[in-house]
């Protein structure tokens, strides 16, 4: 039962840092439009977004091999 509550608990993670990604990053681009940030600026949150989805993956890929090891 441990390893499904594990599975389950790192599943919750990547759900939650892929989110909190997708929101920081709407968040980031909205407050660079009000406050009129240079476009070099909103690459360079454009660039930590794209690196927290890039985390989010790679973690959900540690995820999908830990499961076909607890399935097997």
């Amino acid at each position: 039962m441990r390893g499904k509550t594990d599975l389950a608990r790192r599943g919750r993670v990547v759900a939650l840092v892929i989110a909190l990604s997708g929101v920081l990053w709407v968040l980031a681009l909205a407050l660079g439009d009000h406050y009129g940030w240079s476009q070099r600026t909103r690459a360079l949150f454009d660039l930590a977004a794209l690196a927290g989805f890039a985390f989010g993956l790679w973690l959900l890929f540690g995820l999908w091999r830990q499961r076909r090891t607890y399935e097997d």
